[in-house]
């Protein structure tokens, strides 16, 4: 049938790319499969031998039509077809979640999929693969930054396989990469708002010192304002010290004035944080915003495609 561009279309036609999905998910035969764009289904149809249900969700109703006809024709009973946008369509509960994305909501699919409660066991996603090289990046990738940190506080990421663009029909403009996520129970205790204020700064220009980065006029007139909120908040008498010395205080005491943004792993953020908010410096002019809870998908936590400025 003829594809919509609208939606992103690209069937996967390659059997092995297939097979090492399956591999990857593990699935159980008790397990519920949430699969996100089943097209004709291809995976879908593996996925039906092994779990004990699928659950499908598909914007094309033609699509759905199809995959319904499909599995009914190889008598496979255990597939429900849901028809509706997966950004906006509520989920239901699942252990697996697998999906072909439309490239063009990788971001806000992924921090949907991360605020998912109950928590499921493994997603095994298909990225392009700028996106993915992003999603996986370790210290000192040049990929590495705020996407791949924000990530990490919810899951831990690893690669499963490249995938060829020949490996679709249509074959889209770009290459493709299938990224398995597996979730932390629980996920890391932080304030999100705190944290992501401090991955902004640091990542804005992360080829650049921290130290250099702290010093931008608007970073200290923010920090600053920040600071004097938090004293009123908490009767706490404002220091005399200029936010500038505060700051490099900070980073001289952990070491980390002459470090880059890419150089630094994620556990030093979270100390670097912790120092900072000892000493009443706050990212977010709420410091209580963001706390104890999982961030909602329309905070701008979730809603940021994280594409960093690099700018030198």
């Amino acid at each position: 049938m003829p594809l919509n561009k609208m939606h992103g279309q690209h069937l996967l036609k390659n059997p092995g790319i297939i097979d090492k999905i399956i591999s990857a998910a593990d699935i159980k035969e008790h397990d519920t499969v949430m699969e996100i764009g089943p097209g004709t289904g291809n995976l879908t149809m593996k996925v039906l031998e092994l779990a004990r249900k699928v659950v499908a969700l598909e914007i094309d109703p033609r699509m759905a039509s199809e995959v319904r006809k499909r599995a009914m024709g190889q008598g496979r009973m255990n597939l429900e077809v849901l028809e509706g946008n997966a950004l906006t369509t509520e989920w239901p509960s699942f252990q697996v979640c697998t999906a072909n994305l439309p490239y063009a909501i990788s971001s806000p699919f992924t921090f949907k999929l991360l605020a998912h409660r109950p928590h499921f066991r493994c997603a095994v996603l298909m990225f392009q693969l700028e996106f993915a090289l992003r999603l996986v990046a370790e210290v000192g990738d040049p990929n590495y930054g705020r996407l791949a940190l924000n990530t990490r506080l919810f899951v831990k990421c690893s690669t499963v396989c490249k995938v060829s663009r020949g490996s679709f029909n249509p074959p889209p403009e770009v290459d493709s990469m299938v990224v398995k996520l597996v979730p932390r129970d629980p996920p890391i205790e932080v304030n999100f708002r705190e944290w992501d204020g401090l991955m902004r700064i640091v990542f804005t220009r992360k080829r650049k010192t921290l130290a250099s980065s702290f010093k931008m006029t608007f970073t200290l007139k923010t920090l600053e304002d920040n600071y004097k909120t938090w004293c009123a908040l908490t009767s706490t008498q404002p220091s005399k010290q200029p936010m500038k010395d505060m700051i490099m205080e900070v980073l001289n005491e952990k070491g980390l004035a002459d470090k880059r943004a890419i150089t630094i792993e994620l556990d030093t953020y979270f100390h670097l944080l912790l120092a900072f908010n000892q000493k009443g410096i706050h990212f977010s002019g709420n410091p209580t915003a963001g706390t104890g809870k999982i961030p909602d998908p329309e905070d701008r936590f979730f809603q940021d495609d994280m594409m960093d400025d690099d700018n030198e």
